[in-house]
């Protein structure tokens, strides 16, 4: 048994803790320190963080310490990191877990270390509205620090995959969270890092914690059939290698079945079972320069038949998150489709670990470069982070489109390549190259030819922007912009316009209101309380009547309540404009806005809506297809899109033509059908011309779907030829 005192008097005693010598001879990259400091450092680490979580347990039982962070630390070593990373991963509870401080931590072992741990702990000491609002702070928290550092994810990472390697132990609902949070968070931001090894590892932990039979059933079938896996790559490893050997090239050639996971996405989108997935295994040659690559390559295709459109080359044209390889099918032994990778050794590293395989120091300082250029698009994500209009839902929702994301690469006019998600527009790709060319953007060529804003765009494709200085950002870009750069830039202009509009409005309200009462004189009186209907400032209060929250009759009768006539004088007068409250729209999640029902169209709940901004009358919502949009055209940016926010019990007024051959006992008829069907008729007018009668019904539907079973009841009616919406 070792004596407990050595874990602090390890220099007198001459022994140290297992734990720790494990760790310390797993470090293999540091050129700050020679070897006996780098131990003492480390061990001060070891100990400081032992000492503060002393005592605590894991759920299995085993102390915290050494249970798991001591095992983050061996992982962030195994990855080739610093010292400073692997020392943050030591300590990276502390400041959450115990009662050590960011102070001391940075007064013992550094500033770097402090923020490092800092960056990973969560936040604390803030009140959120829900699981998902915290869990969203959580993470712009951490990407905010990733901005500055990004030792901080890659701590973060080797913490996440050593719990859901002990996931087992927690209850079974907060596995669950824990799994669904790593899936949609942690493994596509591994991809995006390049930490391909990181991301397999999570998504097949994943699997295993969410869908166990199905993870247990596709590693009992591995197993069965790795000796024919094994025997089969061998067959090929020996013909490639006679080939290669007359060029001198050795390759390091081993295959290995794809993920779990991997092989389970290839069931569930083909509908096939285990058996009939032919792309299982994935054969790897490793070589040591770049010109081998493109040699291996030539001489496979002349040994196996290629299949050509399976084929890319990620060296010439490199992910965004660095990765370098080259990927061919080809038909191997058997006629079996085998997937190979061609790639160098130092391509095999970043493929693997990613950014962690560059972090390396120059004479004591970071060579940024080489990690910052596989992660520009965190920079981007920092700018939403910072905008006034950051919403933590808005931004998980852009950040999951922005991980998940596979990509297209485009060219500028002079040949620059710009990496993409699938689905972007060229209103994205405006916005890639600049926010001001995105904001101005009027329209787009494509391979020379002109085309619309919300075209998809393809690999290769070339992406000329046409802008206008009178051009600027509208709602119905929003429909299609796809990247988050994009969306952020449009609806920060949007935002800031339609402040500047309400402002405006409001101004010519109030003023033209108090006009009208004779109490022009005490406008700044009513701008100067503010404060007491919550603002924070006259022009707050103002942009409040504009939009429609507040109206003129609530200040006054707030301000003056002992003022009868403001009452009378509302009744005919100005408030008699004033809007009725409607709780059944909703403009961009906005609710208790000002909108009225356009009456060409009559929209009931189920419709596809769009909202026109009136003037001084807040929103008249149309149906999307409603013919009057089309007379709209010219002001389109005037539209926006709005949604339904209604009760269940909530009616609607529709107006319904039926048209049919006049016969006794038709409208009895039509009564009935519409009286079974519970349905409440407000209004019944026939007419009768040359023996075609023609019915007007008003009836009250709950929505859509309602409103479709009275016209298919009613169709049904005999000698019934026609049933419409009719207009108002």
């Amino acid at each position: 048994m070792v004596n407990p005192l050595t874990k602090f008097v390890p220099f007198l005693v001459g022994e140290y803790p297992k734990p720790f010598l494990e760790l310390f001879d797993g470090i293999t990259h540091n050129e700050q320190l020679n070897g006996e400091e780098l131990k003492a450092t480390m061990w001060k680490a070891y100990e400081f963080g032992s000492r503060y979580h002393e005592g605590q347990k894991r759920r299995s039982g085993d102390a915290y310490f050494e249970a798991h962070c001591v095992e983050v630390a061996k992982i962030l070593a195994s990855w080739n990191m610093d010292h400073i990373t692997i020392i943050g991963g030591l300590l990276h509870d502390t400041i959450e877990d115990t009662e050590a401080t960011f102070e001391e931590i940075e007064e013992t072992f550094g500033t770097d270390v402090a923020n490092l741990v800092n960056g990973v702990s969560k936040l604390g000491g803030i009140r959120f509205s829900s699981r998902k609002a915290k869990q969203a702070g959580n993470f712009m928290k951490m990407l905010i620090s990733v901005a500055k550092d990004l030792r901080v994810i890659i701590i973060k990472f080797a913490d996440r995959l050593h719990n859901m390697t002990t996931i087992t132990h927690m209850p079974r609902i907060k596995q669950h969270r824990i799994a669904i949070e790593t899936r949609d968070v942690y493994a596509p931001l591994a991809h995006r890092l390049g930490m391909a090894k990181v991301k397999w590892m999570l998504d097949d932990l994943v699997l295993k914690t969410l869908n166990p039979d199905v993870f247990v059933d596709i590693e009992s079938k591995l197993k069965s059939s790795n000796k024919e896996r094994e025997k089969y790559i061998g067959t090929i490893t020996k013909a490639l290698n006679a080939e290669l050997k007359d060029y001198k090239i050795n390759p390091e050639v081993y295959g290995r079945p794809k993920s779990h996971s991997s092989i389970y996405g290839k069931m569930v989108k083909r509908g096939k079972a285990f058996e009939e997935i032919y792309d299982i295994l994935a054969i790897r040659l490793v070589v040591d320069k770049v010109e081998d690559c493109y040699l291996t390559l030539g001489v496979l295709h002349q040994k196996f038949k290629p299949i050509q459109e399976r084929f890319k080359d990620f060296i010439a044209t490199p992910k965004s998150n660095g990765y370098q390889s080259i990927h061919t099918t080809v038909v191997g032994p058997e006629g079996k489709l085998v997937e190979i990778q061609i790639r160098t050794r130092d391509m095999e590293q970043t493929a693997e670990i990613g950014v962690a395989a560059h972090w390396r120091y120059k004479e004591g300082v970071k060579d940024a470069k080489s990690i910052d250029g596989h992660v520009k698009w965190l920079r981007d994500l920092l700018d939403i982070l910072q905008s006034e209009e950051n919403d933590p839902k808005e931004f998980m929702h852009l950040l999951k489109i922005d991980l998940f994301g596979d990509e297209i690469f485009v060219f500028t006019p002079k040949g620059d390549l710009v990496q993409l998600p699938v689905k972007s527009t060229p209103l994205d790709f405006a916005f890639q190259v600049h926010s001001e060319v995105g904001k101005t953007c009027l329209g787009a060529k494509v391979n020379h030819k002109v085309v619309p804003l919300n075209t998809e765009l393809n690999n290769g494709d070339t992406v000329e922007v046409i802008t206008s200085s009178s051009q600027s950002p509208n709602y119905g870009w929003l429909k299609f912009a796809v990247t988050s750069k994009a969306r952020n830039q449009i609806k920060r202009y949007l935002n800031k316009q339609e402040r500047e509009e309400s402002v405006k409005m409001g101004e010519q309200i109030l003023t033209k209101s108090l006009r009208r009462l004779k109490m022009l004189n005490q406008l700044d009186e009513v701008k100067g309380a503010y404060s007491k209907f919550g603002f924070g400032g006259e022009s707050q209060l103002i942009e409040a009547v504009g939009k429609g929250e507040i109206s003129v009759r609530d200040i006054m009768d707030k301000l003056a309540p002992q003022k009868e006539t403001l009452e009378e004088d509302s009744n005919e007068g100005f408030f008699k404009f004033r809007r009725k409250e409607s709780r059944s729209i909703k403009l961009e999640g906005i609710s208790n806005i000002m909108a009225n029902f356009g009456k060409c169209c009559n929209p009931i709940p189920g419709d596809d809506m769009v909202g026109f901004i009136t003037r001084g009358r807040g929103i008249t919502v149309h149906r999307s297809a409603c013919p009057s949009l089309p007379l709209l055209s010219e002001e389109s940016d005037r539209l926006v899109p709005v949604d339904w926010e209604v009760a269940r019990s909530d009616q609607f007024n529709v107006r319904l033509q039926v048209v049919g051959q006049d016969r006794k006992g038709l409208l009895k008829d039509m009564t009935e059908t519409i009286s079974k069907l519970n349905i409440n008729m407000t209004s019944v007018d026939i007419k009768v011309k040359d023996a075609v009668a023609t019915a007007i019904f008003i009836v009250q539907v709950n929505n859509l779907k309602q409103l479709e079973r009275v016209v298919r009841k009613l169709s049904k009616v005999k000698s019934i030829d026609y049933v419409e919406r009719a207009k108002q």
